[in-house]
């Protein structure tokens, strides 16, 4: 304990922010330090990396998330191997920093989100809402010998909430403006979007997820391509085909879509099966590749803005639309989306100096930050928690 009295009395902490997202493509480790607390927090990133699955420990993740495939066993063992990965991320971004573990305060780790289900299910008298994330932050703590706080979003749950987006918090801290309404759109493998009215409190943001970001894309290429190709780089293969209208008109009927705020999705909604009826229907509208990649890639372009047309637009002005994650980099969907906001503002984060892959590994560095200090750090308009509450698990 004393340890941990010494790290909250301290002005300027050093962080490591870990997250695995919903692509489970590997854990991105950064490295931050963090000057104060709440809104006085202050950020430099020091390092960052991305530290790829092996094609093994991939495959081993996917079949956690189908309940056809996951076991007990599995999900025993994957936790704590997942552990080992994490922690083995935080040493490695240490050493390239030239540090020592000695010399950093906390670990922030998200972990791996295997099943989320936001709906509450009535049973046996109860109304459950759940969301499980592994990568045992004992063994993270056990292996650094760093003070790590993970498992966030069950706090919100347990208060109401959907446990998602977290990230919200961390994008009022850094990025509100006085005098301008900016929104944050991330896109991983579910979309989600932040805003951000000018001179804002806390109170007023609002996030949501869109719907599908790169997971459908994804999974379409992987198909296509017989697993040779795992996402589609920069759009190239979106971008040598044309959309088809009538397969696009249809996927944007679903209901997800028509759902008010505040709303959250995942894999169990957008993944294998939704891709299964998906593929089936384009195999009968005899819709080739390209075009089918084309499609996917319009289906996440247009279910944003119309997110933004049907639900924030009506009560907002937006003046800028910052967009990061790994869709950032797809240029075919960037495109698209400027095309359906041609009167705003739209950039990336590389554009105004940020790093779109870094973002929510910072993010999950800040979340840890506030929690050790006893502040909150959801927001109950975004996630639709009874109350705000102090996220975040502390490991010692």
């Amino acid at each position: 304990m004393e340890r941990l009295f010494k790290i909250y009395h301290k002005e300027e902490r050093l962080v490591i922010g870990l997250m695995s997202g919903t692509s489970a493509d590997g854990i991105d480790a950064a490295l931050v330090k963090i000057d104060g607390k709440g809104i006085q927090t202050k950020v430099e990133l020091l390092e960052f990396e991305n530290f790829s699955y092996s094609k093994e420990v991939r495959n081993k993740i996917f079949e956690l998330f189908d309940p056809q495939t996951s076991t007990v066993e599995k999900i025993c063992y994957m936790n704590f191997l997942l552990g080992e990965l994490f922690a083995e991320a935080a040493l490695k971004i240490i050493e390239k920093a030239h540090l020592i573990p000695e010399k950093i305060d906390l670990i922030g780790s998200h972990g791996q989100t295997i099943y989320h289900i936001p709906e509450s299910i009535e049973d046996l008298g109860y109304q459950i809402k759940s969301t499980l994330q592994i990568g045992e932050p004992a063994v993270i703590a056990e292996r650094t010998g760093i003070v790590t706080v993970a498992d966030f979003r069950v706090r919100d749950v347990a208060a109401g909430g959907d446990g998602a987006p977290l990230v919200p918090y961390t994008e009022y801290i850094l990025y509100r403006h006085p005098l301008k309404t900016i929104t944050l759109q991330n896109i991983g493998g579910i979309a989600n979007v932040t805003i951000l009215p000018a001179a804002c409190d806390l109170e007023d943001v609002i996030a949501f997820d869109t719907g599908p970001g790169n997971m459908v894309i994804d999974e379409v290429v992987k198909r296509l391509t017989q697993g040779q190709l795992k996402y589609d780089e920069e759009g190239a293969l979106a971008s040598k085909g044309n959309i088809n209208e009538k397969l696009l008109e249809e996927l944007l009927k679903d209901e997800y879509f028509e759902k008010k705020p505040p709303k959250t999705t995942g894999r169990e909604y957008f993944g294998k099966n939704y891709v299964d009826k998906l593929m089936e229907r384009a195999f009968q509208l005899k819709v080739d590749n390209y075009d089918l990649i084309a499609t996917v890639t319009a289906l996440t372009a247009k279910s944003i803005v119309k997110s933004y047309k049907d639900f924030i637009m009506p009560k907002y002005q937006i003046d800028k639309v910052i967009i990061g994650g790994g869709g950032s980099y797809n240029k075919t969907l960037v495109r698209m989306i400027k095309e359906g906001l041609p009167n705003i503002e739209v950039v990336t984060q590389e554009e105004i100096g940020f790093n779109s892959d870094a973002k929510e590994a910072i993010a999950f560095a800040i979340l840890a930050n506030e929690a050790i200090n006893g502040n909150f750090n959801n927001v109950p308009r975004a996630t639709g928690a009874r109350h705000p509450v102090i996220m975040g698990k502390i490991c010692l």
